[in-house]
């Protein structure tokens, strides 16, 4: 069953997990009967433990929702991949409404964990698999885009975040 909205809980764990440098959100966060804190992915349709890092990533994909118009039904997480016989998962991928081509893939840290290159080598790795034009990481504090020109073999980093009309903008001008 989902967690309702409490916000006795949620004041808890903004208390517990700290300010983002994200839009405040309404996140249904219970404790269960079990002790464990959780919260309700809606991605996912069900509750899962509320961590630093999921934290994070509720609070940013509510931001891409309601702010850059990301649909919902576009986007999954805990995407499974498969890299070199081992099996990863991708913390967020975006696709496009036709053919549900991935578009983006996100990679969320904790906030306490700095983005160094070894979290843009993990989300390059991913990217081996599904070859996206646009890779984001965020640690709830710093938010990080790039656009990747495979024709010209270059990556950009972006000054803000893309809307989701821009992620399909770019694929027409791929083809």
């Amino acid at each position: 069953m989902a967690a309702e909205f409490n916000p006795q809980t949620l004041l808890e764990a903004a208390r517990r997990f700290g300010r983002l440098n994200l839009p405040p959100v309404e996140l249904c966060i219970a404790r269960e009967s079990d002790g464990v804190v959780r919260v309700h992915d809606r991605l996912r349709g069900y509750s899962v433990a509320l961590t630093p890092e999921e934290w994070v990533r509720q609070h940013f994909v509510e931001m891409l929702i309601a702010k850059l118009g990301y649909p919902p039904a576009m986007m999954a997480n805990e995407v499974g991949v498969e890299l070199n016989g081992t099996s990863k998962r991708c913390d967020t991928v975006v696709y496009s409404p036709r053919g549900l081509r991935p578009l983006a893939i996100v990679e969320y840290k904790a906030p306490s964990i700095r983005l160094t290159q070894k979290v843009f080598d993990q989300i390059v790795r991913y990217n081996m698999v599904l070859r996206v034009p646009w890779l984001m990481v965020s640690n709830g504090l710093r938010h990080y885009c790039c656009r990747v020109d495979y024709d010209a073999r270059r990556v950009a980093f972006l000054p803000d975040l893309p809307t989701y009309v821009d992620l399909l903008d770019s694929i027409l001008q791929m083809y």
